[in-house]
């Protein structure tokens, strides 16, 4: 990947492994001492709890490794803590809410791997995240930029680091926050800096048995960098000389993807280039907890005017009612309706934290096939293609789909865009499958 584009983590959902999402910046301190801001974000109900008297409890042990990258970088560094978490509400046991653990780690200049390990103590397994980021060295004479942070705010809340790609919609503030180094009076830097939005798919997958994506569609492109709106552009030049920490705030963005970034004046051989990519998702993303929410994923058990006359509703009151009815007008019965709206929900949340890129997990190809049929039972992968089978014959056509990316994933297209490859025969299957769901048959059967 680019070193240049901080991008966030990814979600890296595996069932039953504790859910980490990690950030890494280098800085320098007002002292001019450099090190990295290390945020590591870790899903409670991700981590398995035990009882311990009236209450429950989990244990964790965060390690970060910072390994320098260079001959010019220091020498490796571990960082090691065991944390316990005590609740007595017990539904912190499915809380998708975030313990966030910040550290900041002295280091040389350079640039450093950075690997985070959280190990559950309670069930022994362990996830490690990997980043990379750089310090500029103040003790030169040359000019740099640190990457680029960004920290969100909510409503009557702190600023705090986004770990992720993705950025929830309820935030209300974006902040971008950057070091320039050995900036000199004598030659003061120009800072050019841009907040663009690119032009991309939002769309929800087409049904299976529709026709395919046509190569000009933004659908089968996925994302456009060539296809940019400047929302913002600022200009700031900098007279202070040392290290010049810089903010720059924005109010909250609809949902799309997003580049902010910085760059001086200079041409390409002596440019400074700096930037970071998000993209607005829904307002708890990639939980589901809203009204519209909940409803918006019907659309793959719904016809085209029942969704459309559900999305239509703006009152957040009588959309949930809406949603409730439609649950228990199909299924007739509440036991059976919490069950499959349980199994349902869950698989939006796992398609989110699986195949999110730049739309919603649940609205991808591979989210649709995922939330109606389930994880697959074999997955065979090659350079551009992917087969889910969902059948012991491998040649059956009604249970084995092909997926294509029209594009490989690359610094420079940095997101997986699997696209099914349609058939009008899959009439049939998909309309057997959504029918397993609204009479409730497929807590027996998955097909």
């Amino acid at each position: 990947m680019n070193p240049n584009i901080e991008r966030g983590s990814t979600f890296k959902f595996r069932q039953g492994f504790p859910e980490v999402r990690i950030s890494a910046i280098g800085f320098l301190d007002e002292g001019d001492d450099p090190g990295i801001d290390v945020t590591a974000d870790i899903v409670y109900g991700s981590l398995i709890y035990k009882e311990n008297q009236d209450s429950l409890q989990a244990r964790f042990t965060i390690e970060i490794q910072v390994l320098p990258k260079d001959n010019t970088s220091g020498s490796p560094t571990t960082h090691q803590e065991t944390i316990t978490i005590t609740r007595s509400n017990s539904n912190i046991v499915n809380s998708q809410d975030l313990y966030s653990y910040d550290k900041r780690i002295p280091v040389d200049p350079g640039t450093y791997d950075i690997n985070v390990t959280v190990i559950d103590r309670n069930s022994g397994k362990q996830l490690t995240r990997q980043t990379q980021t750089f310090i500029p060295d103040p003790g030169n004479s040359v000019q740099n930029l640190t990457n680029i942070q960004l920290l969100g705010k909510k409503a009557a809340g702190d600023w705090a680091p986004i770990t992720t790609y993705d950025v929830q919609r309820d935030v209300d503030s974006l902040m971008f926050r950057l070091q320039v180094t050995n900036n000199t009076s004598e030659e003061p830097l120009a800072i050019n800096a841009r907040l663009m939005r690119f032009e991309s798919d939002t769309t929800i997958a087409r049904p299976m048995y529709f026709n395919g994506y046509s190569p000009s569609s933004i659908q089968y492109k996925g994302i456009d960098y060539d296809e940019e709106e400047v929302l913002q552009s600022t200009r700031r030049i900098l007279t202070q000389p040392g290290s010049v920490l810089i903010e720059y705030k924005f109010g909250s963005q609809p949902r799309g993807n997003y580049r902010f970034d910085v760059q001086n004046d200079e041409d390409e051989e002596n440019r400074l280039f700096k930037a970071r990519d998000f993209g607005v998702k829904s307002k708890n993303y990639p939980s589901i907890k809203s009204a519209r929410e909940l409803a918006s994923p019907l659309y793959y058990l719904m016809s085209k005017k029942e969704y459309e006359e559900l999305m239509a509703i703006q009152d957040k009151d009588s959309l949930k009612q809406a949603v409730d009815r439609f649950w228990l007008k199909n299924l007739n019965n509440k036991n059976r309706a919490r069950q499959v709206i349980q199994m349902y929900y869950q698989r939006v949340e796992e398609a989110n934290k699986q195949f999110s890129n730049f739309k919603e997990g649940w609205k991808t190809d591979l989210g649709m096939i995922y939330i109606l049929f389930g994880p697959p039972w074999y997955v065979d992968q090659s350079l551009n293609r992917m087969r889910w089978s969902y059948s012991y014959n491998r040649d059956d056509p009604e249970y084995n789909y092909l997926f294509e990316t029209p594009k490989l994933q690359s610094e420079f297209y940095p997101y997986q865009n699997y696209l099914l490859q349609r058939n009008q025969y899959y009439f049939n299957v998909e309309y057997q499958q959504t029918q397993l769901w609204l009479t409730g048959q497929i807590l027996r059967r998955s097909l």
